[in-house]
C-alpha cells in the first residue's frame, strides 16, 4: 500500500509534522506501507495538496490547506485559513468522525497538534522526538527569547532550520524524515548532508540581512521592505525585528523564482499586544496564515500588483 504525505514544504514545522505523523502512522498501521512525501506550498510554481498529488491508496495532508480528496484519510492543520471555502469546511466536518481529521487553530504548531493527538488519543510514546517537537513549536510560534536568538544560526540545530526552509522539497523530505526517526535531532543537524548545504547558505543569509538593512523603510509602527529588485537567495523570517526592534509589524515583498511573495508578521518581542488578525488581512488578498503571521503569493507577472498590496497592508497595519 502507498501512503502519500503532503506537507508544507520548505518549512521546519512541515518537516517535523511529517516525522511525527509517520511515527503515529507506523504505530497504528505498521511499517509495511510505502511512504511518499510531497512538499507543498502556495507559490506560483509550487505543488498544491490536490488530486494531482494525493494519489496514494491512503493520503495525508499536514500543515496545509484542506482538499476534499475521496482517499484523504488524515488531516492535521492549525491555520485559521485551512479551508478555501465553506463547502470544503462542510466536507471536512462530514468526514471528521470517520477519518483521522484534526483541525485546531489554537495550536502554535502542527507538529505539536499531531504529537498531542498521538500521545493523548493513541498512547504513543514520543519521548525520543521531544527535542524535535519543541523546536518546531518554538520556530513556528516565534517563541525565542529575542529576535537576535531567532535569527542566530551559530548552532547546528538552527542551521538545520535554515537548510530546511531553503532546500525542503520532496527529495529532502524523503531523506530527512527517516533520518530524524532514526537519530537524535542534534546528530542529524551536525551530519555532513546538512552542514554541506548550510555552508553556502551562511553567506546568503548575511547578504539577505544587508539587503533588508539597506531597503527597509519605517512607516510608523510598521517596517516595510521591498526586496523585489533582485531574486531572493534565501529568506530570514525574523531579521526585520532584529534590525528594527521598534517595529510592531513587518511587511516584506520578495521576488522568488516562482513568483512574488508578501510576508506579513507581528513582532512578538516588541512588548505591545497584537491588535490585528494578520491571517484575515492576508486572506482578503488570496493568502492566509495565523493571527500573528501570514503570507500571500502572486505569479511573476503581478509584481507591481504585489508591491501595491504590500504597501496597502503596511498602511492598514499602521492605523
Amino acid at each position: 500500500m502507498k501512503l502519500v504525505v503532503a506537507t508544507h514544504g520548505h518549512c521546519f514545522d512541515g518537516l517535523a509534522s511529517a516525522v511525527v505523523f509517520t511515527r503515529l502512522y507506523q504505530h497504528l498501521r505498521g511499517a509495511a506501507a510505502e511512504l511518499r512525501y510531497r512538499a507543498c506550498g502556495y507559490g506560483a510554481q509550487q505543488l498544491r495538496a490536490d488530486a494531482s498529488v494525493l494519489t496514494g491508496d491512503d493520503n495525508a495532508i499536514l500543515d496545509y490547506r484542506f482538499f476534499p480528496a475521496e482517499r484523504l484519510g488524515w488531516y492535521f492543520d492549525h491555520h485559521r485559513t485551512a479551508f478555501a471555502s465553506e463547502a470544503d469546511r462542510d466536507q471536512f466536518e462530514a468526514w471528521r468522525g470517520a477519518r483521522g481529521f484534526h483541525f485546531q487553530p489554537s495550536y502554535s504548531s502542527c507538529t505539536k497538534l499531531i504529537a498531542d493527538v498521538a500521545q493523548q488519543d493513541h498512547g504513543l510514546d514520543l519521548s525520543e522526538l521531544t527535542e524535535l517537537i519543541q523546536l518546531a513549536d518554538t520556530v513556528d510560534a516565534a517563541r525565542f527569547t529575542s529576535a537576535a536568538a531567532a535569527t542566530n544560526r551559530d548552532t547546528a540545530v538552527m542551521q538545520l532550520v535554515g537548510v530546511t526552509e531553503h532546500y525542503g522539497d520532496d527529495r529532502f523530505l524523503a531523506r530527512l524524515v527517516p533520518a530524524l526517526l532514526q537519530q537524535p535531532l542534534h546528530v542529524v543537524a551536525a551530519s555532513p548532508f546538512i552542514q554541506q548545504r548550510w555552508a553556502p547558505l551562511a553567506a546568503k543569509h548575511e547578504r539577505f540581512v544587508a539587503r533588508v538593512r539597506s531597503t527597509a523603510r519605517a512607516m510608523g509602527r510598521v517596517v516595510y521592505v521591498d526586496l523585489t529588485g533582485q531574486l531572493l537567495e534565501t529568506v530570514g523570517k525574523f531579521v526585520t525585528y532584529a534590525l528594527y526592534p521598534e517595529s510592531l509589524y513587518s511587511v516584506v515583498v520578495g521576488r522568488l523564482p516562482g513568483g512574488v511573495r508578501i510576508s506579513v508578521g507581528f513582532n512578538p518581542w516588541h512588548g505591545a499586544a497584537l491588535d490585528r488578525d494578520i491571517s484575515a488581512i492576508c486572506a482578503r488578498h488570496g493568502g492566509g496564515g495565523h493571527p500573528f503571521v501570514g503570507g500571500i503569493s502572486f505569479p511573476p507577472h503581478e509584481l507591481e500588483h504585489a508591491q501595491a498590496v504590500g504597501l496597502e497592508i503596511a498602511r492598514e497595519l499602521d492605523r
